[in-house]
């Protein structure tokens, strides 16, 4: 089941509204006393329905969550849709400059913070949810994981698990791993990274900074499960096809 409504991030595209998206599962009515975990996403319009996303493909996460009967809900906002860099912007915590896109200002943390101090306490109110933070996970791809990247690091207090698909950490790699190594960390965090192998030449030295990304979560004592996607590229179909793997990484081993 899909409930949608709409909600302003005044901080960021102020009384303008965007649509959330929120699946529950079959077992909630099933069981109007169950709780579940909560997988926020970005790019709430790519992930349930194919008339809704970008490109007309979506991850298909409803079919997957309800075919294998997944204990989890998943609440996905729309994202930015303004042409001046909007999605960019939202999605980049940190400000940049690229030879196609121009001079992009990072307001990745005001879209964080209205995420954890508006959004997510809501949810936690309307909704059958486990609102503590080993039930609560973060997802994404392209600039969407590099948020689950920082939102993992730069609010671990709220986050314990993430997936970040193909992450956009050619933005800024230096500073993202600056965070790593600084961010008070809580034991047990665990982060599901893949890039895929057609993707690797799209960004000098993507293979290098996916790979030390890696290592200094690791060596922060965070679980990591890593992969080079065969034959993956840039697309939500790559994407939804890798649903089973993080899936099963954000809900493994747990109670």
């Amino acid at each position: 089941m899909i409930e949608t409504f709409n909600r302003q991030i005044r901080s960021i595209t102020g009384r303008e509204k965007r649509k959330v998206y929120v699946y529950l599962p079959d077992a909630y009515l099933d069981d109007p006393e169950a709780r579940f975990p909560v997988l926020y996403m970005f790019d709430g319009h790519n992930v349930f329905f194919d008339e809704d996303a970008t490109y007309g493909k979506s991850w298909g996460m409803k079919e997957f969550l309800e075919e294998n009967k997944v204990p989890l809900m998943v609440v996905a906002v729309d994202c930015n849709h303004h042409p001046d860099n909007g999605r960019l912007s939202e999605y980049s915590p940190y400000s940049f400059r690229d030879e196609t896109f121009g001079a992009v200002k990072g307001r990745g943390d005001l879209f964080m913070q209205w995420l954890t101090t508006k959004l997510k306490p809501e949810i936690d109110r309307r909704y059958p949810t486990l609102p503590e933070r080993e039930n609560t996970f973060i997802a994404g791809s392209s600039m969407g994981g590099l948020m689950s990247l920082y939102a993992i690091t730069a609010y671990n207090h709220v986050f314990s698990r993430a997936a970040a698909l193909s992450p956009s950490i050619w933005v800024n790699p230096h500073r993202l791993r600056r965070l790593m190594r600084e961010a008070p960390l809580t034991s047990g965090t665990v982060v599901y990274m893949d890039y895929g192998s057609r993707e690797l030449a799209n960004h000098a030295d993507m293979l290098h900074d996916f790979t030390l990304t890696v290592a200094t979560l690791m060596e922060r004592g965070v679980w990591v499960n890593a992969r080079i996607v065969p034959n993956g590229d840039h697309s939500e179909a790559c994407w939804e096809e890798q649903v089973p793997f993080f899936i099963q990484t954000l809900a493994y081993e747990r109670e």
